[in-house]
């Protein structure tokens, strides 16, 4: 139910916003047009953020090592009971915040962008403007998520460490202040290389999220808007109810496609040194804990996926 909000966002940025049925006259134009769009989009995923956030702290802790939780019900509960809502089900979400300026921004921005453009020149070619096929969507969305995910990296990992610092034992806690000092003490303590870690498992992550999530997102949201069942062109309160379905169909979609490398990223960058590649982690975490455990987790991140583009949007 999370990233509704996020694709609601798109389409203001598509809907809403004035537009031409010309591309850019200037790389200028261009460059000003994506950087509007990023900057929408950074500042709806924050509003979502700060509703979602405990839904990543419930989803990174279920995901670590030694988790004891078997539902994302006993999760929160054992995290609010042990340190509550601040400490506990909020932790980290400074980091949540700079991520969405890192990797949603470009995430969003830069698929509104591409599928914009793509849309202007159906438009001069005389064609429907929604005749692009769903592979071009879906490598647009990896393409835009790829491109996020490697530059938002270091705010994963922070986000990573702060979410799963207080299921650690006390003599192992790092007690982060904020993401300003967690990326500072790890850049000082382990090295600026160590920023990225888990950076293939997480570009793979966003890739393929993203290029489910969003591409399907437009697909099954043209499809429903010619149904009838969401009134004249899927217009009926406003679009809402007809893009938190697509939403719901392709966040299912994207969790159960990339909830595995989501694991994967998880553990790595809350211990690397328990892993030496993203390989290793892989066959480790199967042979330990059976193949299932790479969908630890998938609960909360479904219930953040389509909610999270609903409320970016508001």
């Amino acid at each position: 139910l999370g990233r509704t909000c996020q694709y609601i966002v798109l389409q203001l940025l598509l809907e809403r916003a004035p537009r031409s049925t010309q591309q850019p006259t200037s790389t200028m134009t261009a460059a000003g047009a994506l950087i509007i769009k990023m900057v929408i989009a950074a500042f709806s995923g924050m509003g979502a953020a700060t509703v979602c956030h405990p839904l990543d702290v419930i989803r990174v802790q279920m995901q670590t090592s030694g988790s004891t939780y078997s539902s994302a019900g006993e999760a929160a509960r054992g995290i609010y009971k042990n340190d509550g809502f601040k400490d506990g089900l909020y932790a980290g979400v400074s980091a949540a915040y700079l991520r969405q300026w890192l990797y949603g921004s470009c995430r969003i921005g830069i698929y509104a962008y591409l599928l914009e453009n793509a849309q202007n020149v159906n438009i001069q070619a005389g064609l429907d403007k929604n005749a692009i096929p769903l592979t071009s969507k879906m490598l647009m969305g990896l393409t835009s998520g790829g491109i996020g995910s490697f530059i938002g990296t270091p705010s994963e990992l922070a986000l990573v460490r702060m979410s799963n610092d207080k299921k650690l034992p006390v003599d192992q806690r790092r007690n982060y202040k904020g993401v300003g000092n967690c990326i500072a003490r790890i850049a000082k303590e382990e090295g600026a290389p160590a920023l990225f870690t888990g950076a293939p498992a997480t570009v793979l992550r966003a890739c393929l999220l993203s290029a489910c999530a969003m591409g399907i997102t437009s697909e099954i949201k043209m499809r429903l808007s010619t149904s009838g069942y969401f009134g004249e062109g899927g217009k009926a309160f406003g679009g809402v109810p007809m893009l938190f379905c697509a939403t719901l169909v392709s966040s299912f979609c994207a969790n159960t496609v990339a909830n595995p490398f989501d694991v994967v990223k998880s553990r790595m960058q809350s211990s690397a040194a328990e892993y030496g590649s993203m390989l290793d982690c892989f066959v480790k975490t199967i042979s330990d804990e059976g193949v299932l455990k790479l969908w630890s987790g998938f609960v909360p991140a479904f219930l953040k996926l389509a909610p999270y583009t609903v409320i970016s949007l508001l």
